[in-house]
């Protein structure tokens, strides 16, 4: 299953988020509705279908105790990772502790990336995505990483 698009959800009064219809079936299918929901150092959510998170999570475990930055991704995407359950209407709660740390407020925006979506606060997505944008766009000799040189667009 390949997530792909970008979506304008809002969140409600009880900070719960519908996933968009196009996706719930699959998700259904898949994982029975369960999901995992965790932060990630951008200042966005990362929402995986459970299996897919569980592979995520053996190569974080795998990681070696030792490292710092190893130990710190290991504290902040399995330390907040939440199992949610998308209920009869598609809709799946986040707890309160990850809608601070991503700033989330009503309006929301879910991008599909593969495997797995992201979760932005609309008015953070629009000010990176224009810093993204002018990032790509600079004429700095910065390096393009290799496998990004032979791509096809």
């Amino acid at each position: 299953m390949v997530f792909r698009g970008i979506n304008n959800p809002a969140l409600d009064a009880k900070g719960r988020m519908a996933m968009p219809a196009r996706y719930r079936e699959k998700l259904m299918e898949s994982c029975a509705g369960r999901l995992v929901v965790t932060v990630y150092p951008d200042g966005c959510l990362l929402v995986y279908p459970l299996h897919e998170w569980e592979e995520v999570e053996k190569q974080l475990n795998a990681l070696p105790g030792m490292n710092k930055k190893a130990r710190s991704m290991q504290r902040l995407l399995v330390g907040h990772a939440t199992e949610v359950e998308l209920d009869s209407q598609g809709r799946f709660l986040l707890p309160p502790m990850l809608r601070e740390f991503a700033g989330l407020q009503k309006k929301c925006v879910l991008i599909g990336q593969g495997k797995k979506f992201e979760i932005w606060d609309e008015q953070v997505w629009n000010e990176k995505q224009s810093a993204w944008l002018d990032e790509v766009n600079a004429d700095d000799d910065g390096e393009m990483p290799s496998a990004l040189e032979n791509l096809a667009l």
